[in-house]
């Protein structure tokens, strides 16, 4: 299992319908591009604290 260190935070906007934007700094750091799709994992900690987790994975060679 991979460890992950932050490397900075950002702000994400949620618009109506709960769409969310996601900086374009952002996305061209991690290599977001339009019609990519993003895995969300919902973690909860012991305190039922909870947050999300997204990840793009990586397209795969044809």
């Amino acid at each position: 299992m991979a460890i992950y260190r932050t490397l900075y935070y950002g702000d994400v906007t949620v618009g109506k319908g709960g769409r969310i934007t996601i900086p374009q700094e952002i996305r061209d750091d991690v290599g977001i591009e339009e019609g990519d799709t993003l895995t969300v994992r919902v973690e909860e900690n012991p305190r039922g604290v909870r947050q999300m987790v997204f990840w793009r994975t990586e397209p795969e060679e044809e």
